[in-house]
């Protein structure tokens, strides 16, 4: 007997208590879905993770959308040695001292003690630096445009998976360029190569801006952001794009004969991403069911879960499979032709992995010529005569991008709030979080009481916008700056 969708929907409110719900304990509902998910597993070092099949195809689509859009500003890849002299690292006192409680240590090859300790990697520029000084000549061998996807080690304290480990996925760029206006175009080219990879791709609505002073990445001139809003009211730093001015360049003798025969140093600039993308994407549009997937970085778009009965079962089977057949070209799909499970507990699992749209064939839509699609972000659904489909099927996943993004822009405008009232800020911060756009005087002790007293952060100095207050919230003196504030991960 063909299971109801009555009934297959009761049997998801079951399956969905593996799960905790946001409003008891966020955390927990975030590791919760990580797992049941399977996009990853504990590894047996602290912090460390593997990456199952499934977290990894999102990886793998971050990697294809954001690398052809790098790939289009003129970068190459290439890829950079893990181990870094401990000298090259010491080169850079600022930059040693602002990684030195992260980093992790080799003292031994095999049962040899090592003449020079090594670092595992946390970030490249010193090894990369040091290759560049040797690479770089003349104005002719300028700009220097390269990227490369690696793995980096950071010997975190506290972690939590995909958003601070250990050991982590990224892409870092490293460009040098003849001057500091060059070095900076670059800069915000990339911040704005995130913004949109991040807005389009990825649906989640993101503020870009400047760093404070005290929150720059260690040796950089000026560091840009993006911002996003997680779904609990606290703050992820999504990318940073860095104009590392000529630190560096002075550091390695990094220098080039210009044009004018004069031997000048660089303008350097770094920029990156992170697995801790994943982790926004969790958090920005997930919900007590599980992921919910924006269908351009979904790795399984559509799921074709069929409702068989003894009597029309092979009917249906073949019809499903033809179906997928006819598909597989106009989305990436999934047949789950599984018998030893119910439609109902498939109902709930691929809702729970956030598939965007869910297939649904029958033996009555069989007589009817016609599919059921039902949506993960909404529930909607929408009986579709089966030849429409090929047509219908890309439409809907494109609304279903759309509808995901205003969702989360909507979010961040309702609880984005702005005041001059300390109080009334200290109070946001404890009881609402979310954004806190204000006025700020620039001095470094105002950030660091408003930090003590809320545990937030200027997140950025905004591009375009303006607090309307003249007052630094914090001190009363004369405000030099707008920002935005938040409790950060």
């Amino acid at each position: 007997m063909e299971l109801s969708r009555r009934e297959a929907a009761a049997q998801s409110k079951d399956f969905v208590k593996e799960i905790t719900p946001q409003a008891v304990d966020y955390s927990q509902w975030y590791i919760d879905v990580i797992t049941k998910t399977e996009m990853m597993d504990y590894a047996p070092v602290k912090g460390c993770m593997a990456i199952r099949p499934f977290g990894f195809a999102i990886w793998e689509k971050i990697q294809e959308l954001l690398g052809a859009r790098i790939k289009a500003t003129g970068h190459e890849n290439a890829y950079f040695p893990l181990f870094i002299p401990q000298g090259l690292l010491q080169k850079e006192a600022e930059h040693v001292e602002g990684f030195a409680p992260e980093v992790a240590w080799v003292t031994k090859g095999g049962d040899e003690v090592l003449a020079e300790p090594l670092v595992v990697r946390p970030t490249s520029e010193a090894i990369i630096c040091d290759f560049y000084s040797r690479w770089i000549q003349s104005w002719r061998d300028l700009p220097v445009l390269i990227n490369q996807w690696c793995n980096v080690v950071r010997w975190e304290k506290a972690t939590r998976p995909f958003l601070r480990t250990s050991e982590f996925l990224w892409q870092e760029g490293h460009t040098c360029h003849r001057t500091e206006a060059e070095a900076e175009e670059e800069t915000l080219k990339m911040l704005e190569v995130y913004r949109e990879f991040l807005e389009t791709e990825m649906a989640i609505p993101v503020i870009t801006g400047r760093k404070s002073e005290r929150e720059k990445f260690a040796g950089a001139l000026r560091t840009y952001t993006v911002e996003a809003l997680m779904s609990d009211g606290r703050a992820l730093q999504a990318g940073t794009s860095h104009n590392l001015g000529q630190h560096f360049a002075k550091v390695f003798d990094i220098t080039f004969l210009d044009q004018d025969d004069q031997l000048k140093y660089v303008w350097q600039t770094s920029w990156g991403v992170s697995t801790r993308l994943i982790g926004a994407l969790i958090m920005v549009h997930g919900d007590d069911r599980g992921l919910k997937l924006p269908p351009r970085l979904a790795p399984i778009q559509a799921v074709i879960v069929p409702i068989l009965s003894k009597k029309a079962r092979e009917q249906v089977l073949a019809a499903a499979r033809d179906l997928a057949e006819r598909l597989k070209e106009v989305v990436r799909l999934k047949l789950d032709d599984r018998e030893e499970y119910s439609p109902g507990w498939k109902y709930n699992e691929w809702e729970m992995k956030g598939v965007p749209v869910r297939i649904e064939l029958g033996p009555r839509d069989l007589e009817k010529n016609q599919v059921v699609l039902v949506r993960r972000d909404s529930g909607a659904r929408e009986a579709v005569p089966a030849a429409e489909l090929p047509a219908r099927l890309p439409v809907l996943l494109e609304e279903i991008q759309q509808a995901l993004f205003q969702q989360a822009l909507q979010f961040r405008e309702a609880n984005t709030r702005s005041g001059s009232d300390y109080r009334h800020f200290v109070e946001t911060m404890e009881q609402k979080r979310g954004f806190y756009l204000t006025a700020w005087c620039g001095k470094e002790e105002c950030e660091l009481k408003a930090k003590e007293d809320t545990k937030a952060t200027i997140r950025c100095i905004p591009f375009g916008v303006e607090s309307g207050y003249e007052h630094c919230i914090v001190c009363g003196e004369k405000a030099k700056e707008t920002v935005y504030f938040a409790r950060a991960y």
